[in-house]
């Protein structure tokens, strides 16, 4: 089938929130607070994205993750490119990405253990609409207060560095040994290349677009999904309807017809962008 609409999987998390995003139910009263909503495919299907919503009410911790390189080294199947749209910002809201002048990991671990590494890191405040491509090696912490969707390489790898004093378990060597503790540069992306279509990301992992209202007629190659993200609006996916807090997987040929106001993220595998029609 070419389109079909994903399940939705939601994730308790202490650093949640009782209040989620437009398309999103809230937990009822009682429940604990929901801090990500994943998209799976049926099946035991092992897609080469993840699509993620992030709700935060606290920091989350901070951490990196493997390339594919250092991810097959330790036996797992790929490593963790991940990239970030804010959709919704307290006023305070930051996200640390990257450190803030070169650093040798023998340093870094030290501050990693007495907790100064929460001032080495590179806290930016961020807004709705901001977008940040953090490769893997980057080292990072989302803040609190915060709704994105995160786009990334399908993989549950994450080394955590340091968690505020939170009684949780840290990976300290492996997570030292994949760090590249240097401040963060952003990757060139295209940018706008049309009045409805703009290049977020290019690859080298995957490739993401966002899209405004219209009609886009896509040709995937063979063996390769997407996924449609619709952040607002409704509209069609040859016959599979969809709205937004949905998402949709797209294989071999499909026609996508997004109605007026709507707002939609297509995230692919790959390092160039497809030709639409």
């Amino acid at each position: 089938m070419p389109a079909t609409l994903l399940t939705t999987h939601r994730v308790e998390k202490p650093w949640g929130r009782t209040t989620l995003w437009p398309g999103f139910p809230d937990p009822s009263p009682g429940s604990d607070p929901v801090g990500e909503v994943w998209f799976q495919e049926h099946g035991d299907t092992a897609p080469d994205l993840l699509i993620k919503y992030l709700f935060t009410s606290e920091k989350l911790s901070v951490q990196v993750h493997p390339n594919d390189e250092q991810a097959h080294a330790a036996g797992l199947p790929r490593g963790k490119d991940e990239c970030w749209l804010i959709l919704a910002a307290e006023p305070d809201s930051t996200i640390a990405i990257g450190t803030l002048e070169p650093t040798d990991r023998a340093t870094l671990k030290a501050a990693a253990l007495d907790g100064s590494i929460e001032a080495m890191l590179d806290w930016k405040p961020v807004k709705a609409g901001d977008f940040f491509y953090s490769a893997s090696n980057t080292i990072h912490a989302i803040g609190a207060g915060i709704t994105l969707i995160e786009v990334q390489q399908n993989s549950d790898t994450t080394y955590r560095l340091y968690d505020y004093g939170r009684p949780r378990e840290l990976h300290l060597d492996e997570g030292i040994a994949v760090s590249d503790p240097v401040p963060f540069v952003a990757p060139d992306a295209p940018g706008r290349v049309a009045d409805d279509r703009e290049i977020l990301v290019e690859g080298p992992k995957f490739v993401l677009e966002r899209w405004s209202a219209g009609r886009r007629d896509v040709a995937l190659p063979d063996g390769t999904t997407a996924w449609l993200v619709p952040i607002t609006g409704s509209g069609e996916a040859d016959t599979v309807e969809w709205t937004a807090g949905q998402c949709v997987a797209v294989t071999g040929s499909a026609s996508i017809i997004a109605g007026e106001g709507a707002d939609l993220l297509f995230a692919y595998p790959g390092t160039q962008r497809l030709s639409l029609r």
